[in-house]
């Protein structure tokens, strides 16, 4: 059999692929070309190296959708919808979508109807809606001949870093408020305290990424209002529901934290996260124009008429819309209703095992949550090991669940946290129980030490090696005792 490239080497009419004996070489760019399905097989043997999406219990992200939405969004894959003079109907999608989501979020659909759009993800619907706040505060201060230099916003430390990120490059200065120990989230009568004249919004998180808590955002919009009525500001709330935004409409219909509460002047949602779409998709809303400076808003007709944005991008793929609003079609609120109680029930499921395996201390809340569990280790003097190596060991076994350590305010205590998404079944919440017990057993018994213990060791080592030492009559067989203490601190001894 002869070799399509000679250079290739074959052994004994044996035509070996490219692909199996050449790597890619990454330091220069590529100077040929190569067959699809090799260039195919070296990209996969890459991707080969990643988690399984399905037992990767770290991310909030969607990992399955049906096949007729898979395919639906196949086909729109190649369609830049910001080109709207070709591609109209992806715009009319993209309306239909905002408008359920209007009514969902229980904003006024009338004289002043609300206004909204898809983004790549939440943090590009974070970076508008306070970019929007920033805005409508300046246009204020400066129409009321005030300093409009120094602009604030109020948040807790558990905000996810996307508003870090906002305050950075949008040079709007951050007012940290520190949780309370013992409160995994930043509460309402700190941050009001935290506002002043140049504060431009009060954030608000409908389930944070820590812990998964909401905030009380109807008592938040009373203290708002309060305080504006006795200072005469304007403070408003953003909400980030990035998590939230498609769940506690399902599950929590009577609570309040949207339109509904009059200082409430923007949502953004993750379309990506529990709005069962692939990624990248966000949402952001605000409950009507007014609340949308026109500053942000731009014109341009050089893709064949007068055109609106209000996007930080420019093109970008109709996939994403059509599959959130195949999902909004197909499942409708009964359908998401249930998907969220299923996930409700998977993290009570899981709440509920780890309470009786009794290692156990759970952290996140059992009623107006997000559908995950956060837990911690119970505290045990000297215990060996510690949340990171439960997490490191439970990748022996395929899942991804992180490890980390809660905002300031509680930053000593580590945390292990499982996001229940909709296809993380029953089975494979016992499977994780089963593998967290296997992980905790061979922890125990394996040589893992504190800081301390590994002190008291290397003592304990020197000590011997002193004594045997001085017990000997050919010391030159010996090292020295500078030559132990060096072996101890490497832990050679």
């Amino acid at each position: 059999m002869a070799c399509a490239d000679a250079s290739n080497g074959g052994v004994d009419g044996l035509c070996i692929p490219r692909f199996l004996w050449e790597a890619i070489d990454a330091s220069k760019f590529p100077q040929r070309s190569i067959e699809p399905r090799m260039a195919a097989s070296q990209i996969q043997g890459l991707r080969n190296l990643d988690a399984t999406p399905r037992l990767n219990l770290a991310s909030f992200v969607t990992t399955f959708m049906e096949p007729e939405c898979r395919e639906l969004m196949e086909e729109a894959i190649a369609v830049n919808y910001i080109d709207t003079e070709e591609y109209p109907s992806t715009e009319k999608i993209k309306e239909m979508c905002v408008s359920m989501l209007a009514d969902l979020w229980h904003a006024d659909l009338g004289a002043s109807k609300a206004t909204g759009t898809d983004t790549v993800g939440s943090s590009e619907a974070v970076l508008l809606a306070g970019l929007a706040m920033k805005r409508r505060w300046q246009d204020r201060r400066k129409a009321a001949g005030l300093d409009a230099s120094r602009p604030n916003i109020v948040m807790g430390t558990e905000t996810h870093v996307v508003w870090e990120k906002l305050t950075r490059y949008f040079e709007i200065e951050p007012k940290w408020v520190t949780n309370r120990p013992g409160h995994y989230h930043a509460l309402n009568e700190d941050l009001i305290a935290a506002c002043d004249e140049n504060t431009i919004g009060v954030v608000a998180i409908l389930g944070t990424t820590y812990t998964g808590h909401f905030y009380d955002v109807e008592e938040l919009d009373s203290l708002v209002a309060a305080k504006n009525e006795e200072t005469g500001w304007q403070l408003c709330i953003h909400v980030d529901a990035a998590s939230g935004g498609f769940v506690a409409p399902f599950v929590f219909p009577d609570m309040k934290w949207d339109f509904r509460l009059s200082n409430v002047v923007s949502i953004n949602a993750s379309g990506h996260k529990f709005g069962l779409v692939y990624p990248g998709l966000g949402w952001v809303m605000w409950r009507s124009r007014q609340y949308l400076p026109e500053s942000l808003v731009f014109h341009d007709n050089y893709l064949g008429k007068d055109q609106i944005t209000i996007t930080l991008n420019f093109s970008k793929g109709a996939m994403n819309v059509v599959g959130q609003l195949y999902q909004f079609t197909r499942m409708g609120f009964p359908g998401y209703r249930e998907i969220n109680r299923h996930m409700q029930h998977t993290a009570e499921r899981l709440r509920e095992g780890l309470v009786k395996m009794g290692s156990f201390e759970v952290i996140s809340a059992s009623d107006r949550c997000l559908p995950l569990v956060a837990f911690h280790l119970k505290d045990v003097e000297g215990r060996a090991y510690d949340e990171f190596n439960i997490a490191d060991r439970l990748k022996t076994f395929g899942w991804v669940v992180p490890a980390y350590t809660l905002a300031a305010g509680n930053q000593a205590r580590k945390v292990l946290r499982v996001v229940c998404r909709w296809d993380f079944s029953p089975t494979l919440t016992n499977e994780l129980l089963d593998d967290l017990q296997e992980a905790l057993d061979w922890l125990e018994v394996h040589y893992i030490y504190t800081k301390d213990q590994l002190d008291k060791i290397k003592a304990t080592s020197i000590k011997l090696a002193e004594e045997k030492v001085r017990s000997s009559s050919t010391t030159s067989k010996w090292p020295s005792v500078h030559r132990l203490q060096s072996l101890a601190e490497r832990g050679k001894c």
